[in-house]
């Protein structure tokens, strides 16, 4: 992985973030917290436990690390949570406009919420939040189409790169 590389990673990233956050604001306060029986509990808890990851993970960079994920409920709507999340965005693209192919190749030491420690290099880990969100908003869609209501647009990397050219 090279800079460029994990810039390009990390534009897609907020892109399909933004497409998921989209098609999650007609949603009612009753749709977005509704227990659906997925992984976290509603679409609300699955799209704060994308963000809560993220969160962990810069803090970890920064070098601390987080006992406990952020809670669900300090985001009582669509708003809430985008408004966080382009904040965090913000930082994450902060840190890593400091960093060169070293910097990205640099391993960060860091403990798990279970209490363990862990090590691994920088780059690995902000594609696992990449890949952890993919992942998860796939479940948020699943839950959407359970409600009947329209999914995001495609969040498929490919459709990144077709609408991004070259």
């Amino acid at each position: 992985m090279n800079v460029r590389d994990l810039n390009t990673l990390l534009d897609y990233h907020y892109w399909a973030r933004d497409r998921l956050l989209d098609a999650l604001d007609p949603l009612t306060p009753e749709q977005f917290t509704r227990d659906m029986g997925s992984s976290f509990r509603s679409i609300r808890d699955t799209a704060a436990h994308i963000y809560a990851a993220e969160w962990a993970w810069h803090s970890r960079w920064l070098g601390q690390s987080p006992a406990a994920l952020l809670p669900a409920d300090m985001f009582p709507d669509v708003a809430t949570l985008r408004r966080a999340w382009s904040d965090l965005e913000a930082r994450m693209r902060q840190l890593f406009s400091n960093r060169d192919e070293d910097g990205i190749n640099q391993v960060i030491e860091y403990r798990l919420m279970s209490g363990h420690t862990g090590a691994s290099v920088l780059w690995q880990t902000a594609q696992h939040v990449v890949n952890h969100a993919t992942y998860h908003r796939g479940q948020v869609v699943t839950m959407l189409r359970q409600l009947g209501v329209p999914p995001p647009k495609p969040m498929d990397l490919i459709a990144f790169y077709r609408l991004r050219g070259g």
